[in-house]
């Protein structure tokens, strides 16, 4: 329990048809009664300090090519992470928007693995548009492999939830 692993993702998914590029990483944690919309605010709400500071870097830098900015912030209903919530069931959270260079979403999920545990998984999805969401991909996957994976151990760590509904 605890060890995040990677797991393998078929394309084409559901979640975006479309999708050229996709990874996923999940963890066993000792719970069995958890929300996964709880647990997106919990995921997205943690992040460590150095992780805000790439998002800032990476902010500065897409500017200049118009586009769309990242925050990692617990925004409203409608928002998880800065990231638009595109649906939701009892076991799963889509995320993602879609931008001028590739379409990505993330889906949160929360499923039993038995005897009293649940195994959450982060699985990004990607459809590149151009040679500039391609290139953009192969930058950014190193941080974004760390950044999942960090997201998915806090989580395990703590076996709770920091950000319960009030």
């Amino acid at each position: 329990m605890g060890d995040v692993v990677e797991q393998r993702v078929t394309l084409p998914n559901p979640n975006l048809l479309e999708a050229d590029w996709a990874d996923s990483y999940s963890v066993r944690v000792d719970r069995s009664n958890l929300d996964p919309m709880d647990v997106a605010r919990d995921l997205m709400g943690r992040a460590p300090p150095w992780v805000g500071a790439l998002l800032r870097i990476r902010n500065l830098i897409v500017g200049f090519f118009g586009l769309k900015s990242a925050e990692l912030e617990l925004t409203n209903q409608d928002k998880i992470g800065g990231f638009p919530v595109i649906g939701h069931d009892d076991q799963h959270v889509l995320l993602g928007f879609d931008d001028r260079h590739l379409d990505f979403r993330i889906i949160v999920a929360v499923e039993s693995d038995g005897a009293g545990l649940q195994r959450v998984s982060l699985t990004t999805l990607v459809k590149r548009h151009n040679l500039f969401g391609r290139i953009y991909i192969l930058v950014i996957t190193p941080f974004h492999k760390l950044i999942v994976k960090t997201f998915l151990q806090r989580f395990a760590a703590s076996s709770g939830l920091s950000h319960r509904p009030a």
